[in-house]
C-alpha cells in the first residue's frame, strides 16, 4: 500500500472523492427537480449509471448525500474562525466566520435558497442536520474558550459552549427566516437581529 497522495492509495482516494462529488451533484439536481422525499436511491443510481449496490458503497442514505459536506463545512468554519484576529471578541469572530462559510459555498443564491428550503422542509434532513451541527460546536469550542480569556476550567468551557450554541442557533433562526421570506430578508441583518435578541 502506498499512502502518498500520488501513490495508489492516494489515487483511490481522489477517485472516490470524484465519484462522490458526481453522485452528490446528480442527486442534488434530482432532489431540486422532484423533491427530496419523492426521489429514490434507485433513481439516483439509474441517473448516474451505476447499480444501487454501488451507490450504497458511497452513501448509505439520501440524507448522507445532502449532508455529506456538512463535516467539511464544519472544518471550513473552524478555519475561518481561527483566521480571525486573536483579540476579536467572540461574537464578532463567529459572525465573520459564519459569513465566510456562506460565501465559500459553491451555490448560486437561487440554488442555495432551494437547498436550504429542502433541508427545512424534510424532518429527516432537519434532524440529521442538527446532529451534524452539534459537531460544529465541538470544533469551534477551543477557539471561543481562548477568546473568552479565562483560565481553562469547567465554567469557562460552559460559557464558551453556550456562546457557540447561541451563535449557531441564531444562524439557524436567521436562515429559516430567510427561507420563509423566499430570500427577500437580508440574512446578515436577520442574524444580527437574532443575536441582539439573545444578548438583550
Amino acid at each position: 500500500m502506498n499512502d502518498r497522495e500520488g501513490g495508489p492509495s492516494g489515487l483511490r482516494q481522489r477517485t472516490r472523492r470524484a465519484v462522490q462529488a458526481e453522485i452528490a451533484a446528480t442527486a442534488m439536481r434530482l432532489f431540486l427537480e422532484h423533491g427530496f422525499e419523492a426521489t429514490t436511491m434507485e433513481q439516483i443510481a439509474s441517473e448516474i449509471g451505476i447499480s444501487r449496490r454501488s451507490l450504497f458503497r458511497y452513501f448509505g442514505t439520501k440524507e448522507d448525500i445532502v449532508l455529506g459536506d456538512h463535516a467539511e463545512n464544519g472544518r471550513t468554519l473552524k478555519a475561518a474562525l481561527e483566521a480571525r484576529p486573536a483579540d476579536e471578541p467572540p461574537w464578532e469572530a463567529l459572525r465573520a466566520a459564519l459569513k465566510a462559510l456562506v460565501e465559500s459555498l459553491p451555490y448560486t443564491p437561487e440554488d442555495f435558497l432551494k437547498i436550504t428550503g429542502m433541508l427545512h422542509a424534510s424532518p429527516s434532513l432537519r434532524g440529521r442536520q442538527l446532529e451534524k451541527r452539534q459537531q460544529w460546536t465541538e470544533l469551534l469550542l477551543p477557539d471561543i474558550a481562548r477568546r473568552l480569556g479565562a483560565t481553562a476550567n469547567t465554567m469557562n468551557e460552559l460559557r464558551a459552549r453556550a456562546l457557540v450554541a447561541c451563535a449557531l442557533a441564531c444562524s439557524e433562526a436567521a436562515t429559516e427566516t430567510w427561507v420563509r421570506s423566499n430570500g427577500t430578508v437580508d440574512m446578515e441583518r436577520a442574524f444580527d437581529e437574532a443575536v441582539a435578541a439573545v444578548r438583550a
